[in-house]
Parts: C-alpha cells; structure tokens; sequence
C-alpha cells in the first residue's frame, strides 16, 4: 500500500501546477496577518514536531511570518563548526542522501538512477569538467530541520548560476521516481574557489520551495526563465569562512556539495541515510 501511495504522490506532481502553487504558498508565508501566520506556525510545527528549544526565538508567536519562523537562527553554540583545519564541516541539517565519488560527469541519485553534473550545473561544460571523477554529498533537509545553509570550508566567490526548472518533491519517494530530479528542478549553484581548488554547492528547489536566499544577493529564486550567470570575481571578492552562512530556504530543500578529482573525502560518519547536523565533521581536505 505504501508503494502505491508513493507512486500516486510521484504522479500526481507531474500534472500539479508546481509554480503556481509554490508562489501560493509563499504568499502565505509572507503574510503578517496574525491569524494566518499563527495557524500556519503552530500547524507546522505540531504536524512536523519541530523543535523551538534551539532556535533563538522560542516563542512561535514572536515570529513577524512563516518565513522567519522557518528561516530561524539558532542559539550561540547550537551547532559547533567542525575545528580541524582540513576538515569540511556539514552544510545543513538533514539527512545523507547520498554521497560518493562521480562516474566521470554522473552523479548517483537513487536505485540505480543518475544524473549528470553538466545538467546539474546548468549545461556548462567546461564547470561540470571540473568536478570530473570528484567527490559529491547530497543532503536533503526535512520540513523540521534547521534550514539555512553554511560552507563546509573557507572559500571566494567565483560565480553563480540560477538554473529554471520544475519543482518536484525532493523526499525519498520522489527521489526514487523521478528521473534526473535533482537536474530538473530549480536550482542556485555557487561555485567557490578554496584552497584545494574548485567547490560547487547546489541548492535546490522543491515543490513550495518559495524562493531561496543567499547572504550576497539576497533572495535569487524565482526571476527568470534562462540560465542567469553572475561573475562575483569583480570589484570585491565575497569570502565566506567555514561555518558562515551561506544561504537559506524558504521552505526546505536540498543542498549538493561538488569537489574535485582528489581535492576532498567524506567521512564514514556520513553515510547514506545517517541524520546529521551542520557544522559537524563531514569530510576532510585533502
């Protein structure tokens, strides 16, 4: 029956007018009228047993909307970066997707399904050469996670590209069934220089995935029906240290990190369907 179940779930989306409904969605999450936003809040969090006691705000009625409620800062101390040098701390809360090192330019999904790291990074082919035979961690963030986005390692902004697309479900049932997911759905990839040569993290959209913000550009999703390219190299560079944020949802997602043939590895700490928390050690540096 479960089977079934994800199966209409999978079918449905396909015929659902995902943007439309995602833009709905992100009205009411943008609404300040208190009886919209506190139903919202404390449906949310009774349906998906959200945890306040981390966050700095504990109190669901001091949020102004939906979107600050789910964007949440946590407590100082929270999440702990992982210290060593050459270590790569976690991106996000969430859930190992998966992880592991690229078959040439294709990047595992799901039982036996792949993806290519040319579509992912929107049809570049000379960015996606980079990361040939490289290393990739997948993260999806549930409804309940914490849901902003910090670096794993130091790193300069070199650009990013905003990627249109569909905006399925990223969960396990969707992941499963629909091919290519993660290089069909809207996306913002940002491509970082470190000191091990190049990074990519991808963050992706999903269905009422509303929009997603970075801490350079602000909110950069949705705004165009093309590939959009922006150079960060020119006038000032846009460093962020491990552990800063990076970006967030609004509404949760999933974030792939990209690197290099040889440039890092991911501990056997994170493996497939291991629940983690960012900023804890996730890999090192080579």
């Amino acid at each position: 029956m479960s089977a079934l179940k994800d199966k209409v779930f999978v079918a449905v989306q396909y015929c659902l007018p995902q943007h439309l409904l995602s833009r709905l969605v992100g009205w009411v999450a943008r609404s300040e009228i208190p009886w919209i936003k506190t139903t919202f809040i404390n449906t949310f969090i009774r349906r998906f047993g959200v945890d306040l006691s981390e966050a700095e705000i504990e109190d669901p009625d001091r949020f102004e909307n939906f979107n600050a409620f789910f964007t949440r800062a946590l407590k100082d101390g929270a999440r702990p970066i992982a210290e060593d040098h050459d270590a790569l701390a976690c991106p996000a809360d969430g859930t190992v997707s998966q992880r592991g090192r690229l078959r040439g330019g294709d990047l595992f999904q799901a039982k036996g399904r792949h993806y290519s790291a040319f579509e992912l990074l929107g049809g570049d082919g000379a960015l996606a050469g980079e990361f040939s035979n490289g290393e990739f961690a997948t993260v999806y963030l549930s409804p309940k996670d914490y849901h902003r986005v910090h670096m794993p390692c130091t790193g300069t902004l070199r650009e990013t590209l905003y990627v249109p697309g569909r905006l399925f479900s990223v969960n396990q049932a969707t992941t499963e069934r629909v091919p290519r997911l993660f290089a069909r759905n809207e996306r913002l990839v940002c491509v970082f220089d470190t000191e091990r040569g190049p990074m990519a993290v991808v963050m992706v959209g999903a269905m009422i995935v509303a929009g997603i913000d970075t801490v350079f550009a602000g909110q950069v999703t949705p705004r165009a029906t093309d590939v959009t390219r922006r150079d960060y190299r020119d006038p000032a560079p846009v460093v962020l240290e491990k552990g800063a944020e990076l970006g967030r949802f609004l509404l949760g997602s999933t974030v792939i990190l990209l690197f290099p043939e040889g440039a890092a590895t991911f501990d056997d700490a994170a493996l497939p369907g291991d629940t983690v928390r960012m900023g804890q050690p996730f890999g090192r540096l080579r």
